[in-house]
């Protein structure tokens, strides 16, 4: 029994059609330029065949399924007659080709011979029509002598092999490229619906649309229009630059590193080569300057740095020139980006001092020309501080010129001191009773106005105040009483620092030009002196600076005389220099201006060196002599 197949029949002629079981069936039609095959061609067989190797009906059997199965029908077996007998691959050249003509020359083959359109190559081996398979033997071979005798025409070998040479390309394995991101951050809310909230959020509906259809009636002018969609344009922008804030912020950071790229180079790594030769001589290398548009004619009254966060640093802007008050401003930059202030907080009154919490570093004390102080929160939203002395708390009555926070009282409340020039120290508490900002204070009467304090480093409750006459004060917190009084300057005291590692040894300059460590040394700047500051990093390195724009830093372990560094740092003739501060970790120092710019600069390796460790007695006589 036979399959019902497809019959494939190759016809000669080109119209010629078969009947099969009814149906028509066009066979292949030659086209006009195809190859006429000879008779000498068509003796030769295509495949190595031993017995009907193609057949195109296959012999089907039909298996009946055994009983104890639940088909117990007949199935077909279908059996393959195909006999695979001998398989080499060959290796054919073309007869008109190069390397064809060439083997052919090789081989003994003369160019006249058409019988054969292509050649093998000498490494393969002619198969005949038996299927058997002949090696070259030494008459074969066209070298032999057995072949130079005898010309006769060599035999036609099969050029009908199925196997010649081909090409196979390697397809290359997929690759996966695999990313891993970092899973946004997660908060989980919760909120409740009650009904008098759901009431006054209908209600609030309701207001609104009463107050749009009373708009929609009355006919606005093209200027009221404008003006509308001038608001309407400012509130959808605050709504969106609130919702991208914190991104756009992080964005900006990336484009001014990138762009003060170099800055931050020599920030990080550079070091001053010259300093090898030039000791114990140093300088001060440009880095970043910070300036606010809006603050271009305010002065740089203050400068403090955050102790948690290095790279913080807050700026008061306010005015020496008494005849000319006005508003003042509090900035906060960072380096991470110098164009733009961080925060900023507009004041009624010009700031004079600031200082900012070393634990609670969002708290900051400001004080102000007209005689209060506030107390700003940086992790609130507002402008507005959140605490603020008036008149009946009993703000003072002049200008306040140093603020200092002190550590908490056994109530662990907030407090903090100032000294202002109507002759008062104020203690101010932060306490919260009954939702009310409350202030208590302590006044410590001066005899003179006082410009300038500083609390001990190892001792809470000692304290020194500078004052207008040039005198300088030690005092206790819990003790009206003045401990011990240092006629040091002739004139107006503008600072007066503590030193950080010596608890008897502390420095002061005056509008008399000269620097004083009391009651030690004495040196004489020949300008007026703006503000000093006393090293974090070693206990005989201070910097001062002066209104012709020079700063100076002094090493008293390496020359008690001589400055090691004096540099111009601004053009005299365009500002004068107000405020100093050291970075609490970096070898930076920020100075400030009465243009209302602050400048950084980075120390070079002689300017910065640590001493060895050192006892107090030890360097008390290297300070006596």
């Amino acid at each position: 029994m036979y399959s019902r197949s497809l019959l494939y029949v190759m016809l000669q002629d080109e119209e010629k059609t078969v009947e099969i079981g009814g149906g028509h069936i066009k066979g292949l039609i030659k086209p006009p330029d195809q190859l006429k095959l000879t008779e000498a061609y068509n003796t030769f067989s295509s495949h190595l065949t031993k017995a009907k190797p193609n057949i195109f009906f296959a012999h089907i059997f039909h298996i009946f399924v055994s009983c104890f199965s639940q088909d117990r029908c007949f199935k077909p077996c279908v059996v393959d007659h195909t006999i695979h007998i001998f398989e080499l691959e060959g290796n054919l050249v073309y007869k008109n080709s190069d390397e064809g003509r060439r083997l052919m020359l090789k081989q003994g083959l003369h160019e006249g011979t058409t019988n054969l359109s292509c050649v093998f190559s000498p490494q393969t081996t002619p198969v005949e029509d038996g299927g058997e398979v002949e090696e070259a033997g030494e008459e074969d071979r066209p070298d032999s002598a057995a072949s130079k005798t005898d010309k006769k025409e060599p035999k036609i070998t099969n050029i009908f092999n199925s196997c010649d040479r081909a090409t196979q390309t390697l397809h290359n394995p997929p690759r996966e490229i695999n990313c891993q991101t970092e899973p946004p951050p997660r908060s989980s809310f919760s909120a409740s619906a009650n009904q008098w909230e759901i009431y006054d959020a209908y209600v609030q509906e309701l207001q609104k649309q009463e107050k749009n259809k009373e708009k929609q009636k009355a006919a606005p002018s093209e200027k009221d229009e404008k003006s509308q969609k001038k608001m309407m344009l400012m509130e959808t922008q605050d709504i969106d630059l609130n919702k991208v804030s914190k991104a756009a912020k992080v964005l900006e950071r990336m484009v001014n590193l990138n762009i003060f790229d170099e800055i931050a180079q020599d920030f990080a790594y550079y070091e001053d080569p010259a300093d090898e030769f030039k000791f114990p001589k140093g300088t001060l290398l440009p880095l970043w300057k910070v300036k606010y548009d809006q603050a271009k004619k305010l002065s740089v009254t203050a400068l403090c740095w955050n102790n948690k966060y290095p790279d913080l640093f807050g700026v008061g802007m306010g005015s020496y020139n008494f005849c000319k008050q006005g508003s003042g401003m509090l900035l906060f930059y960072t380096y991470k980006n110098c164009s733009f202030p961080e925060y900023i907080y507009p004041t009624s009154s010009g700031v004079l001092c600031l200082d900012i919490h070393e634990e609670r570093t969002y708290l900051v004390a400001v004080g102000f020309y007209d005689g209060s102080v506030a107390v700003y929160n940086l992790k609130t939203e507002g402008k507005e501080p959140i605490y603020k002395s008036t008149a009946k708390t009993g703000k003072h009555t002049a200008p306040v010129w140093q603020v200092c926070w002190q550590n908490d009282d056994m109530d662990s409340n907030h407090n903090f001191y100032s000294v202002s020039s109507d002759g008062r120290v104020v203690s101010w508490t932060l306490v919260k009773v009954s939702q009310r900002n409350i202030f208590y204070l302590h006044v410590t009467p001066l005899i003179a106005c006082g410009t300038s304090m500083d609390f001990h480093k190892q001792i809470d409750y000692l304290f020194l105040v500078g004052t207008q006459e040039g005198k300088i004060y030690k005092c206790k917190t819990y003790s009206s009483k003045i401990l011990e009084t240092y006629d040091a300057h002739h004139m107006r005291v503008d600072t007066v620092k503590w030193n950080h590692f010596h608890p008897k040894v502390f420095i002061s300059c005056s509008s008399d030009w000269t620097i004083k460590i009391t009651p030690v040394l004495t040196f004489d700047l020949k300008e007026p002196i703006g503000d000093i500051a006393w090293s974090p990093y070693s206990s005989t390195v201070f910097a001062a600076v002066t209104t012709d724009g020079n700063v100076h830093v002094f090493d008293l372990n390496i020359n008690k005389y001589e400055a090691l560094c004096q540099q111009l740092v601004v053009d005299k003739k365009k500002a004068k220099l107000t405020h100093i501060a050291f970075n609490p970790i970096h070898p930076i120092i920020i100075v400030g201006d009465d243009r209302g710019n602050v400048n950084s600069f980075k120390l070079s390796p002689n300017l910065r060196k640590k001493p060895k460790v050192r006892t107090l007695t030890s360097f008390h006589r290297s300070i006596s002599q």
